[in-house]
């Protein structure tokens, strides 16, 4: 079943590992990253923000060969050092929210990947897919591991909460005020019953990084038709994961944003909604949906309850009962004209940790003219319509954990 499997990864000196660990590069601000990069030459962001170094914007495969450039001269000057034997790393987040998150680093297999043991809820988009395999075969590494999610494991447990008594190897927190921590694990014996455990798993779950699972095999599959000597034992065979039960994630939902009612006016949209719900108007009350098929709107400087008249709908696979099918399926795509989710400009998200009250500035402010809010997917839903072969809608999920870049690294290429 799932090879889930030690590795040699490439991480940073003790002393310098709070420096270097960075955000995704897209989650910062333009002037969070001017700051970070002046302030602090050993962060993350140098590596992947080649250009900062010529104070110019460098983009496409000239990027990636200087990101290439900028990583061999981090591991020159020993800030990066590849550990001498295979390890699972264990990995364990504190949140400032106080959820904690307790899970494993390590490889697992393109294989398992293709042959859907490594399942998956969400599409992918080709272009994304292939960019960033090409990023990946020019740079030869990846720093960001792709959050995979498995049942409850009572030996799994036990053997990781044993590791983490003992003293990190890493302990830092974050400007976000999360800390981290990190714990070796090279013990021959621990290591052939971590993997044992994992084999005797039927599959794991894709949480997050569909895109970065895709671009992998696709790396893989192409590098492996350029060796003629090809054997499945090379690096490029795996991929990088953080693996933890189903119990330690966090989800969080999604919400819509429209700009416009599709040339409706107030009264003839809420006519329309109508007929698939019954529609309560709550004035200034902040709303929030307490019920799986129940919705809040926010229209017009008024929340709304928006409960589903089941009686009209028909829930036949698990795809068709989760929130955001419902609500594309019955007000977006209907109504309001929204045929593609992924690609329409005329729809927002704003994921539920910034709560209804920033749909509503976003409404207020002018730039959008209803705003809808979710319930959370459920753990189990995802990995229902994951076994079941079928995909979410675009944005149905944000989830937590998310790891730092350049804590640990798996390198493709020696």
């Amino acid at each position: 079943m799932p090879k889930v499997l030690p590795f040699r990864a490439v991480r940073p000196s003790r002393d310098k590992v709070g420096l270097i660990a960075s955000r995704s590069y897209d989650s910062y601000s333009k002037e969070e990253r001017e700051a970070r990069l002046r302030d602090n030459p050993f962060s993350f962001l140098h590596i992947v923000n080649p250009g900062y170094k010529f104070q110019k914007v460098i983009s496409g495969k000239k990027r990636y060969k200087l990101v290439r450039n900028r990583y061999q001269e981090f591991k020159e000057d020993r800030i990066f050092i590849r550990d001498e034997k295979p390890c699972y790393y264990v990995y364990r987040i504190v949140s400032r929210d106080g959820f904690e998150f307790n899970g494993i680093i390590a490889a697992v297999s393109v294989e398992d990947y293709k042959n859907d043991l490594i399942k998956k809820h969400e599409d992918t988009i080709e272009f994304r897919e292939t960019m960033f395999k090409d990023y990946l075969k020019t740079v030869g590494f990846n720093a960001e591991a792709v959050l995979l999610t498995y049942p409850e494991n009572s030996k799994l447990k036990q053997i990781i909460d044993h590791c983490m008594s003992e003293r990190a190897e890493y302990e830092f927190t974050t400007t976000y005020r999360d800390t981290h921590y990190l714990w070796c694990l090279d013990d021959e014996d621990l290591l052939k019953e971590i993997e044992n455990i994992f084999v005797e798993m039927p599959s794991v779950y894709i949480a997050d990084g569909h895109h970065r699972s895709s671009s992998s095999f696709l790396l893989s599959e192409e590098l492996k038709s350029e060796n003629k000597s090809h054997t499945g034992k090379e690096p490029y065979n795996y991929f990088m994961s953080y693996l933890i039960p189903e119990t330690d994630l966090k989800i969080y939902e999604f919400n819509r944003l429209v700009r416009d009612l599709n040339d409706l006016s107030k009264e003839e949209f809420l006519i329309k909604l109508d007929e698939m719900y019954r529609i309560t108007e709550r004035g200034s009350e902040y709303y929030k949906p307490s019920k799986k098929h129940h919705f809040s709107m926010y229209l017009d400087g008024s929340f709304y309850s928006l409960y589903l008249r089941k009686h009209n709908y028909s829930i036949d696979n698990a795809l068709n009962g989760l929130d955001a099918q419902i609500l594309h399926t019955t007000i977006l795509k209907p109504i309001l004209g929204i045929e593609d989710a992924r690609n329409d400009k005329r729809l927002s998200y704003s994921h539920g940790k910034k709560e209804m009250a920033h749909v509503k500035s976003l409404v207020d402010s002018g730039e959008f003219k209803v705003g809808f809010g979710l319930l959370p997917v459920t753990t189990s839903e995802m990995m229902q319509i994951a076994d079941e072969g079928l995909i979410m809608p675009p944005k149905s999920t944000y989830i937590q954990p998310k790891l730092r870049s350049g804590v640990t690294i798996y390198e493709f290429k020696e």
